[in-house]
C-alpha cells in the first residue's frame, strides 16, 4: 500500500482519495474531538465531509460524500470548550 496517498473510507463503504484534495472548510485544533472536522473537494469535484466522534488522539474518524452546496454552506455544530 501506497503510504503517500490518504484515502478515507465512507461510512457506506465507497473509498475516496483526498491526497490532493482541497480543504474548503476545517477545524483541526488539538486536542482533537467532536469540535474536529474538515470539508474538502477533491479534484474530480467529489466533496467529503470528515467528522470525528469524540476521538482525542484522531484528528477525523468518519467520511460522508456530500452535496456541492452543503459543503461551501457548511456549519459545524460543536465547538472547543477549553
Amino acid at each position: 500500500m501506497d503510504k503517500s496517498r490518504y484515502i478515507a473510507r465512507t461510512a457506506d463503504g465507497q473509498e475516496v482519495e483526498l491526497t490532493q484534495a482541497t480543504i474548503i472548510k476545517s477545524n483541526n485544533l488539538y486536542p482533537f474531538g467532536q469540535h474536529n472536522y474538515a470539508i474538502y473537494e477533491t479534484p474530480d469535484g467529489q466533496f467529503v465531509k470528515g467528522m470525528n466522534n469524540g476521538e482525542r488522539e484522531i484528528m477525523l474518524t468518519s467520511y460522508e460524500l456530500i452535496e456541492e452546496s452543503e459543503a461551501r454552506n457548511y456549519s459545524h455544530p460543536y465547538y472547543r470548550e477549553d
